[in-house]
């Protein structure tokens, strides 16, 4: 069996390579087929989550009507996922390493279902601030959510389906953004005023978040028996699962790895960005364009998702990391530029084209950038480096979107969207100098 020596006797090393901290010997592994399970109940888990992101903001003019709120208000519905998420990614990863993953997901899904059944009681037109706070509720929840995938993927999934298995893990939160953009403007429409549609939203999100809890209680494990690959086996020995502080340090001394924390923000802040605001932009070059923000909105997610399951996929195969991110990463920044060209040019379907290809390589970035820094950074626990990159992401996101949403009034949406490619152009260059430093590779080689 492969196993980490004693880290903290290593730990006078600021760059431990796996090389470094495997002795060989033999272990017994093993794929359970009940893997898929406990991977299709995450992902309906985090689309519960992510669904209600940006259900408000696809609507802001509803919404900002019928409560008689400004729209920067509106706007806060989606940051403060993102406001929420900074602080308390640190201690939700810290209980990620000490309870495992059942309780996090647990106390997810309960947060979830509770927020979700708290705006229930908000359909009122002096309730904005009830439905703020559950909304505040299901944010929070978020944190034990979104660093998730990578390491559902590596406990359960084996060397060579890892990577689509955390490709299909954030296909779950694309999915729920995609249910979000879409589902609320039809709601508004059924109902027969404003309230009902709102009612409709609040109640349809309640009892789907209900059943999915009751699911997860009953069906949802936290490990198999046995590790499913030679790098997991040693991994469940290493000491950094039990030093969550040392791990952080370790992580941010990690020259790849905060390289790409920070060009990971830049394309996730983007993407926020963009979908916060999506609803005003589409509707500034087609005034009638409501239904078609949120199809496009969806359009996004759903081409995404497709890009991530590829991109996984491809990862598999080719184990070509860094090569693949900054590919994808190049190619958002050539998505951008066709997305921003073709607005003004007043023909629909043109902007669903150049969407698709935005979200292709946008939200197909996702999983990529999880799994290089589960290379650059093993054998630190994955929902580590994860939530840490995550939390870089929502730093970005609030500060773009902020950024976009005072510069669409001064300066319009065409010049808003130029600031966003430098940005995205800022990411790429700084993913060229990520280094090709593959230690999970390395260490099932090794084993």
């Amino acid at each position: 069996m492969s196993l980490i020596k004693n880290y903290a006797d290593l730990e006078k090393s600021e760059d431990i390579a796996p090389t470094d901290v495997i002795e060989n010997q033999k272990s017994e592994c093993r794929l359970y087929p009940r893997r898929w399970l406990i991977l299709i109940l995450f992902v309906f888990y985090s689309m519960s989550n992510a669904m209600q992101w940006i259900q408000y903001s696809i609507i802001s003019d509803v919404i900002t009507k019928y409560y008689n709120v400004p729209s920067f208000y509106v706007d806060w519905t989606s940051m403060i996922y993102m406001v929420t998420y900074i602080p308390l990614i640190f201690p939700g990863s810290w209980l990620l390493n000490k309870l495992g993953i059942r309780i996090s997901v647990l106390l997810g899904a309960v947060g979830t279902c509770i927020g979700a059944w708290v705006k229930v009681f908000s359909v009122a037109p002096d309730k904005f601030y009830v439905t703020f706070i559950g909304q505040t509720i299901v944010a929070i929840s978020q944190t034990f959510v979104l660093s998730l995938p990578a390491r559902v993927a590596a406990v359960w999934f084996g060397q060579n389906e890892v990577s689509s298995a955390c490709s299909i893990g954030v296909f779950g939160n694309q999915f729920g953004i995609a249910v979000g953009f879409v589902v609320p403007p039809i709601l508004i429409k059924w109902g027969n005023t404003e309230e009902d549609g709102l009612r409709l939203i609040y109640y349809g999100v309640a009892v789907i978040t209900t059943v999915i809890l009751l699911l997860i209680c009953l069906f949802f494990e936290d490990k198999p028996d046995l590790p499913p690959s030679p790098a997991q086996a040693a991994q469940k020995c290493s000491d950094t699962q039990n030093d969550f502080g040392g791990s952080i340090r370790r992580l941010l001394m990690n020259k790849g790895y905060v390289l790409l924390l920070l060009s990971y923000g830049i394309n996730v802040g983007v993407f926020y960005a963009i979908s916060t605001l999506l609803n005003t932009v589409i509707l500034h070059y087609f005034p009638t364009g409501q239904e078609d923000a949120g199809i496009i909105g969806l359009v996004i997610v759903i081409v995404g998702m497709v890009g991530s399951v590829c991109c996984g996929y491809i990862l598999d195969k080719t184990r070509l990391f860094k090569e693949i991110t900054l590919i994808v990463y190049a190619s958002s920044v050539i998505g951008m530029l066709a997305f921003t060209f073709t607005l003004g040019r007043g023909q629909i379907y043109i902007v669903y084209i150049t969407a698709s290809l935005l979200g292709f390589f946008m939200t197909g970035y996702l999983p990529v950038g999880f799994e290089l820094a589960s290379e650059l950074t093993y054998p630190e626990p994955e929902g580590t480096s994860s939530g840490l990159i995550n939390a870089g992401a929502q730093v970005f996101g609030i500060a773009f979107t902020i950024m976009y949403g005072l510069l669409i009034p001064t300066v319009g949406e065409f010049w808003s969207n130029i600031c966003l490619i430098f940005m995205l152009i800022a990411g790429t260059l700084l993913t060229a100098f990520i280094p090709s430093d593959l230690r999970r590779q390395l260490a099932c080689q090794a084993c």
